[in-house]
């Protein structure tokens, strides 16, 4: 018999508390015959002084790798969802009551053509179907015209879109591209743990998708803003697969930064606070691996980001993971990360952004990491030290001793990972979201 963490208990009833919420969140956010009219440019200029935008969704982009590109047919040679509908559902954090999409293109190989876009309710308010509510589709408009190409390296932000959207909302995203993308190097999220849909033809506005090929990858769609109250404010994460959710639970929005904001929602005092993962499995903070490194993604991925006031930085175990183990490169290792984690301080300070540095938690176990000699775990023990005790981050947040195991510290409690002794499952990724204190972010 598995023995119980002494937490469960809590992160289950924060789970009821998450569930309970995101269906009630969904009920009357959008009705069917809400905001038609006024997608263009020339119809939104909300004043200042009501409002700002902040992002309340994101993903971060990066180049997709061969197994993660689109499943046949919709890969060809040199050619990516020719005449394809493209549908996708996200979960929002703070709501608002207008709504702007962010496309990127940061890695394509050619521009993206972008024939029509739409934003609707997915059935139920469910993640991950490929069904909407009926009625509830509206097209998107990029500079007053209903598409836009984006050219390589470039992002397209839509015009401002009135719809209501209550906080913790699923939105349906809908692309159809009748050119797609003439390259094999595309932009996409491949860590989404949410499943989208691809279908020969335009379907833009169809109810359901029948006959749609799922893949569980976000493509082209960066970001989501929104409208907001004066005192709405995001968090930025930045982190590994450990922030991205691999061991959550795949449509079911458990990663630590979602029940972590389930958390904040249930809290007058944080409830307008915007939580967005940049996370991305395999990333690393000084050198480039899934995706670019963190010092060469901060400007994009935090200091470009709307409404941001706080940075969480929850990165570093693939650098250890990856370097050498022998002494000399692990205690470089080490050297590197504590003077990027300064560098990401100064960065973040200057902009005005308060910086929380997480521990990193053991790989003791895992097949990859683990190291007899020890000295990665000499290394992150050093970087763990600095991390508590340097006084260069705003904040600490020991992730590290929340979910280790109290008789085996070098070892994740047997309990909360996933079966790889590097990653949590969804009750470990909930007692993360439990340990961070509420006060840090009023």
């Amino acid at each position: 018999m598995r023995r119980r963490s002494p937490l469960t208990g809590l992160v289950a009833a924060v789970a009821l508390a998450a569930t309970v919420f995101t269906a009630s969140a969904v009920t009357g956010s959008l009705g069917p015959q809400e905001n038609r009219a006024g997608t263009g440019p020339a119809a939104h200029h909300p004043s200042k002084k009501s409002g700002h935008w902040v992002n309340t969704w994101v993903s971060m982009p990066q180049l997709t790798e061969p197994h993660n590109m689109p499943p046949e047919p919709f890969t060809q040679d040199g050619l990516v969802m020719e005449d394809t509908t493209l549908r996708q559902t996200v979960r929002v954090s703070t709501g608002g009551n207008k709504l702007r999409l962010r496309f990127s293109n940061a890695f394509g190989g050619t521009a993206l053509p972008i024939t029509a876009a739409s934003v609707a309710l997915p059935l139920d308010g469910r993640a991950g179907v490929s069904a909407i509510e009926p009625g509830t589709s509206r097209p998107l408009t990029f500079n007053g015209r209903p598409g836009t190409v984006i050219p390589v390296g470039a992002q397209m932000v839509s015009d401002p879109l009135d719809l209501k959207v209550a906080p913790g909302t699923n939105l349906t995203v809908t692309v159809y591209l009748a050119e797609g993308q003439a390259s094999e190097e595309i932009t996409s999220h491949p860590g989404s743990r949410t499943t989208s849909y691809l279908l020969r033809g335009n379907h833009l506005g169809e109810a359901d998708l029948p006959g749609a090929t799922p893949t569980d990858h976000w493509y082209f769609l960066s970001g989501i803003e929104a409208w907001s109250r004066p005192s709405t404010r995001a968090v930025a994460i930045v982190g590994d697969s450990l922030t991205d959710g691999r061991g959550s639970t795949t449509n079911a929005n458990n990663r630590w930064p979602d029940q972590w904001f389930d958390r904040l929602q249930s809290r007058r005092s944080t409830s307008g606070i915007a939580v967005l993962n940049q996370g991305a499995g395999g990333n690393r903070v000084l050198n480039d691996g899934l995706g670019p490194n963190v010092l060469a993604r901060l400007d994009r991925d935090v200091l470009a980001q709307s409404g941001v006031e706080w940075l969480i930085v929850f990165e570093g175990i693939n650098d250890i993971g990856t370097a050498e183990p022998a002494e000399a490169a692990q205690k470089q290792v080490a050297d590197d990360l504590i003077a990027a984690y300064e560098q990401i301080v100064t960065r973040a300070h200057a902009q005005g952004i308060k910086v929380y540095g997480a521990t990193l938690l053991p790989f003791s176990g895992n097949d990859y990491y683990a190291d007899p000699t020890g000295n990665r775990e000499a290394a992150r023990q050093r970087v763990n030290e600095w991390i508590r005790t340097s006084g260069e981050f705003d904040a600490v947040l020991d992730f590290d001793r929340v979910v280790r195991d109290p008789r085996n510290p070098d070892r994740l409690h047997p309990d909360v990972h996933d079966g790889d002794w590097l990653h949590l499952n969804p009750e470990g990724y909930g007692m993360l979201a439990a340990a961070i204190p509420g006060r840090l972010f009023r």
